[in-house]
């Protein structure tokens, strides 16, 4: 009869537990949004939308939550009478990439196409962005 008691099962176990909490670790942090430097300034448009690090949007001088991006992009669709299709997206770095495609796909929805992610122009002073 053996007395000593055999660990190798054990240690086993606890390894292959240790490799699955660090794969889920690394899988369920989200990157924050890289820092981009821009040599061309984009197109000038009526219509810049904020993302604020708490998700909240701020359209023209409205702020909101995105549930109500659709309306206010609808507004001012009707009030320059279609003629714009430019929108401007300026992110905090901490916001979310979802609520920032949340944001281009209600300004899709009715009918704004192009956009333009504001970012820090090379070779301005860091307050500037476009």
């Amino acid at each position: 009869m053996m007395s000593t008691i055999n660990i190798t099962p054990f240690t086993d176990v606890l390894l292959v537990l240790l490799i699955i909490f660090i794969i889920l670790a690394s899988v369920t942090k989200e990157p924050p949004l890289p820092t981009a430097y821009n040599k061309d300034k984009v197109s000038p448009s009526q219509i810049v939308v904020i993302v604020d690090a708490k998700n909240q949007i701020q359209i023209g001088s409205n702020t909101m939550p995105i549930q109500g991006a659709k309306a206010a992009f609808q507004t001012l669709e009707d009030a320059v009478g279609g003629h714009l299709k430019d929108v401007i997206i300026k992110g905090n770095p901490k916001a979310h990439f979802g609520t920032i495609l949340q944001v281009m796909d209600a300004a899709k929805s009715v009918g704004l196409t192009n956009f333009g992610l504001a970012n820090h122009v090379q070779g301005t002073p860091q307050g500037v962005t476009q």
